[in-house]
């Protein structure tokens, strides 16, 4: 039997802890670990780059998770590439944001690494509905709305039908995507200028215009799109009147999968 002493001595700050040992303990049984005790590793990729990805890295390690990243070729010397406990080389070949636009690519790694969660960031695939259900289909849980809510509100001209569906206002604008500068330019003169080409996907200012008079419209049409390809994977933008002094109220929304809002 193990029998302990506890003696307290006030001496300033210390107390001391004497332990008498009556004889030698019976040993103890050595713990065993079984397949079902043993827990799985969770691994959290994050699916973009920079300061976002070091950002939900570093949140993901005070959670406990391993951290995986993936790097273009152009970023192979980026901090977030070192920040992680894995990086991996996706898109090659594909330049510096198509490879962060391949879903594909990004998600036969994810599996080949035995990753259990992928965070998007923001920009890139985070908005993306086809991204979420290829996640899903492999069994990897998309950290994000659904497919479905993102096809409604990631495409910005599904959100101003939903809008419309509920009778919220909106400002006067285009109800689908437009590429034709002569279709442009006809609507462009129902809405009324100054109007703005904004990307139907993605957000952050990219692929956004302002457009001051006709003549300009073309150019900045085309400049729009280009930027939104570039940054987003797909070209589509939209017009919308332009409010040169608004005040931007912004709501943020949080929901899980519990129902909690």
């Amino acid at each position: 039997d193990l029998h302990v002493l506890q003696r307290l001595a006030c001496r300033g700050k210390s107390r001391s802890l004497i332990i008498r040992l009556s004889h030698q303990p019976t040993a103890m049984p050595k713990k065993t670990t079984t397949a079902s005790t043993i827990r799985p590793i969770k691994k959290l990729m994050v699916a973009n780059r920079s300061e976002i990805a070091i950002r939900v890295m570093r949140a993901a390690t005070e959670l406990g998770l391993k951290t995986v990243g993936i790097y273009a070729a152009e970023d192979r010397f980026c901090p977030h590439r070192f920040k992680a406990d894995e990086a991996y080389l996706v898109g090659e070949g594909k330049g510096p944001v198509g490879a962060y636009l391949d879903v594909e690519g990004i998600v036969t790694l994810a599996k080949q690494k035995g990753v259990t969660m992928i965070h998007p960031g923001y920009g890139f695939l985070s908005e993306n509905a086809e991204f979420a259900r290829a996640c899903a289909r492999e069994g990897i849980v998309f950290i994000g709305p659904s497919p479905d809510l993102l096809e409604n509100m990631g495409d910005k001209t599904a959100a101003r039908a939903l809008a419309h569906s509920f009778n919220v206002p909106t400002l006067p604008g285009t109800e689908e995507p437009i590429s034709d500068p002569d279709q442009a330019l006809t609507v462009a003169h129902d809405i009324g200028f100054p109007l703005i080409i904004k990307a139907a996907f993605g957000g952050g200012g990219r692929g956004m215009r302002v457009v001051e008079k006709p003549s300009q419209l073309a150019g900045l049409l085309a400049e729009a799109q280009n930027e939104a390809l570039n940054a987003f994977g797909n070209s589509a933008v939209f017009l919308e009147r332009y409010i040169s002094r608004a005040k931007h109220i912004e709501v943020q929304i949080l929901g899980d999968q519990h129902g909690n809002v």
